[in-house]
């Protein structure tokens, strides 16, 4: 009612400096003039009513809200024009007809123009109102804009002007904002006295990327990135819509794009399984596997959370997607690996042509203070799931595996190592079924990843805690890892170990300055000692390496994908791996941490400790009895086992029924 008074007060006015322009004299709108308001109030109303002039909020209202009023007025002008220019009624000048549709238009724009300013200026610096953050925007294109106009109605941002590389645009506006070119953002950041760089350049190669952070990250200002649209449909961003910067752009380098006709070749229309689903990389393959169609998506997970988590997601996805869509039948189930008689009735149940393996313990600390839980996992549960898809004619069975099984200094890493020794060996003896594995490095933002670590230390004000400053390791992200597992298992012919050519590794200290320093604040240091952020030497942890390596052997094999690479690794002849995995797994029986970890040395022959044993109900066992274990003290004194020098093909593993079979 408020704005239908302010727009009826309007025509009148209109009206009369109508009559002012006319006769150059303000005339009493009484007698004849009356006819003019009459006409202009009985027809406005009702007109601008009809076309949703008075549905918009002010504070909210953008260009299509003037093109409302523009279109409402036209028609509104048609009609006066009509009565009061075309017919004319006496005593009312035939150009008031012609007139004070324009003057009524140009007011009510500039009303709502004002109004709109007014409350955003009351809303925006009113009383508890947040100190408003002075952004700028790099990019000018639609993202840019939309990003610009998304601000505007923030209380707390204020956008100062946008950096394009379109010369074309330096020195001109858009929506209102003034455009600068990259090599004047130092001098814009200082005259602006900018708090916050916004990234709004979705279609920028990531090595373009890296150059413009490598450009802002000497202006120690805080950069954030426009979030994907499918992220905030999904509601995975923060209420303020923007987000923090690319994980890709922490890499260092150009990530590798998927075959995504390969993938999908390889997968459409068939059953596929995937243990470990709920963890960081199982539930980016089963996210990439919906995408290719697949008849039916198995679920396996451990995790009732993690499970019913990626189910949620993957269900919301498909169901977004319509009824065109082939419609992939999506089974959560919840088990583990170590259970032989679950993983068999699921496979009996469904029979999967291909399985993706990635259920494991990774955590290179957890498991060596947790050596049985790690081999029981990571070797007998790889075991169980491997000979249960080749009873059951699985065609592709692909395991997930690390660079740290490449000369282990852990038991996490001596585990995957087996596991992989353990698949080639099978490999050979039947055909039938395509075991392969494939090996990459630490995945950027994957659950107890350097990270997610640093992120939340940065975010308490430090300190950033690393181990070692000499330490180095290969990145990729979740996305790769993923597609890489897909796209070597499509390749596989049986037996191989695949692995990701990641470029050069990162050095940790390195990743966590750049964090830091692209976070808006500096490094705390003997050059610099008051910085924002501490970087915090702690020791290498129980297990840990300097750096990591891909490959036992030198030379890998080229494949149909440039980024990828076979590996030829050697492995031990069935006769001995059996009898060492029997004595393994009677060593887990016992619960003797001591005998687990002296058998894998044994068997695994790159392996070697790098601390003493640290299995925590181990020590706290001598700790109690008050003595200590001969055969311990003496594999703590002992270098480590030489190990066996093995031939790379060999001609037989394990048989059906074989280590494990009757747990």
């Amino acid at each position: 009612m408020l704005i239908v008074t302010v727009d009826a007060s309007l025509c009148i006015l209109a009206v009369w400096v109508a009559y002012f322009l006319r006769l150059s004299a303000w005339v009493p709108l009484y007698g004849p003039p009356m006819w003019s308001v009459i006409g202009s109030l009985a027809l406005a109303l009702p007109i601008f009513a009809m076309f949703g002039v008075y549905r918009p909020v002010f504070r909210h209202a953008e260009t299509s809200t003037s093109n409302q009023v523009l279109v409402a007025s036209l028609v509104y002008a048609l009609a006066y024009f009509a009565i009061f220019t075309a017919w004319s009624l006496p005593g009312v000048p035939r150009t008031v007809g012609i007139i004070q549709p324009v003057l009524l238009f140009v007011f009510m724009v500039l009303a709502r123009w004002g109004a709109r300013s007014l409350l955003n200026t009351l809303l925006g610096h009113g009383e508890g109102a947040a100190v408003r953050q002075r952004v700028l925007i790099y990019g000018a294109g639609q993202s840019g804009r939309q990003l610009a106009a998304a601000i505007a109605n923030r209380p707390d941002m204020r956008v100062v002007g946008f950096v394009d590389d379109n010369k074309g645009l330096h020195g001109a506006t858009v929506s209102g904002i003034r455009v600068f070119s990259p090599d004047r953002v130092l001098e814009t950041v200082r005259k602006y006295d900018v708090d916050e760089v916004l990234l709004a350049i979705p279609s920028a190669s990531q090595a373009r990327r890296n150059e413009i952070l490598a450009m802002l990250r000497a202006l120690q200002l805080r950069i954030q990135t426009l979030p994907d649209i499918v992220d905030l449909a999904l509601g995975n961003v923060p209420d303020g819509g923007i987000t923090n910067l690319d994980i890709n752009d922490l890499l260092g380098r150009d990530v590798v794009a998927p075959a995504t006709t390969v993938i999908t070749a390889h997968l459409a229309g068939h059953v596929i399984l995937v243990t470990g689903a709920g963890g960081s990389i199982g539930s980016e393959l089963c996210r990439q596997i919906l995408a290719a169609q697949p008849a039916t998506l198995l679920l396996l997970d451990n995790s009732e959370f993690a499970l019913y988590e990626i189910h949620r997601e993957l269900q919301l996805s498909l169901d977004a997607q319509g009824k065109d869509r082939v419609q992939t039948r999506i089974i959560p189930l919840l088990g583990s690996v170590q259970n032989e008689q679950r993983v068999a009735e699921i496979v009996d149940c469904w029979r999967p042509s291909h399985v993706y393996h990635a259920a494991a313990y990774k955590h290179v600390p957890l498991v060596e203070h947790n050596p049985i839980q790690g081999v029981v996992n990571n070797v007998f549960g790889t075991l169980n799931v491997a000979r249960i898809a080749i009873r059951y004619q699985v065609r592709h069975f692909v395991l997930v595996s690390t660079d740290k099984a490449v000369r282990p200094t852990n038991v996490m890493g001596a585990t995957k190592r087996l596991a992989e020794m353990s698949l080639q060996a099978l490999a050979d003896e039947n055909p039938e079924t395509c075991l392969s594995m494939v090996r990459f490095g630490n995945v950027l933002g994957s659950s107890g990843s350097v990270v997610p670590v640093f992120r939340k230390q940065i975010m308490a004000g430090g300190p950033v805690t690393i181990t070692d400053e000499r330490i180095t390791r290969f990145f990729m992200t979740i996305p790769e890892a993923a597609q890489l597992v897909i796209q070597a298992g499509a390749m596989a012919t049986g037996g191989e170990v695949f692995v990701l050519d990641m470029g050069e590794p990162v050095r940790i200290v390195d990743l966590a300055r750049n964090m830091i320093e692209l976070s808006g604040l500096t490094v705390r240091d003997a050059r610099n000692p008051f910085g924002d952020i501490e970087l915090k030497f702690v020791g290498l942890r129980p297990g840990e390496k300097l750096y990591e390596e891909l490959l036992i052997r030198d030379a890998p094999l080229e494949t149909a994908h440039p980024r990828i690479r076979k590996a030829m690794e050697n492995f031990l002849p069935a006769a001995a791996l059996r009898i060492r995995l029997t004595e393994l797994e009677q060593a887990t029986r016992q619960r003797d941490a001591a005998a687990v970890r002296r058998i894998l040395q044994e068997t695994v022959s790159e392996y070697a400790p790098s601390s003493n044993l640290v299995d925590h109900l181990y020590i706290e066992r001598q700790a109690r009895s008050g003595t200590a274990d001969p055969a311990f003290a003496a594999l703590q004194a002992a270098p480590p086992a030489a190990g066996i020098e093995v031939p790379h093909k060999i001609p037989a593993i394990v048989s059906g029924e074989g280590v494990g079979g009757g747990r």
